[in-house]
């Protein structure tokens, strides 16, 4: 392939197009959520990662597998746990059959702010996707990721 190939070039058009549409919704939803909650994507996302553990096997997440669920690194994370538990959303404790490993649970006030969150981030998600599905070129992008059924 070279830097004119018309395949490469449609990739490169059709990453553009998915970033451009990612910024847009990021962007809207980041401002609702700012506006209504004093709250960050990247913070409501963590609530709601962390909302979904359980006391089951296996319900607990290690750090490395919230941080990808996230998708920001370890340390980033770590950053942003911290600054949620200065706040008093989130709270950390040693894993009680491996003093090694720490989880990291929502609070009740966590669960109170998440649960105002959510039908902020849900309709500023909707505004974002409709008005994005107003453009031709990422018109295609929004029927896809609408038609996703992706278990939570």
């Amino acid at each position: 392939m070279t830097a004119t190939d018309p395949a490469l070039t449609a990739l490169a058009q059709g990453w553009c197009a998915l970033s451009l549409l990612h910024g847009r919704i990021e962007a809207h939803i980041e401002r609702a959520l700012q506006t209504k909650h004093d709250l960050s994507v990247r913070e409501y996302s963590l609530l709601d990662v962390l909302s979904r553990q359980h006391d089951g096997e296996g319900g607990h997440l290690q750090m490395k597998q919230v941080a990808d669920a996230v998708v920001l690194s370890q340390s980033a994370t770590t950053r942003l746990v911290t600054r949620l538990e200065d706040r008093g959303l989130l709270e950390r404790y040693l894993c009680p059959t491996d003093r090694r490993g720490i989880y990291t649970n929502v609070t009740e006030a966590g669960l109170r702010l998440l649960k105002e969150a959510r039908p902020t981030n849900d309709t500023a998600l909707r505004e974002a996707l409709d008005e994005a599905a107003r453009n031709p070129e990422l018109a295609p992008l929004v029927r896809a990721v609408e038609a996703l059924h992706v278990p939570a």
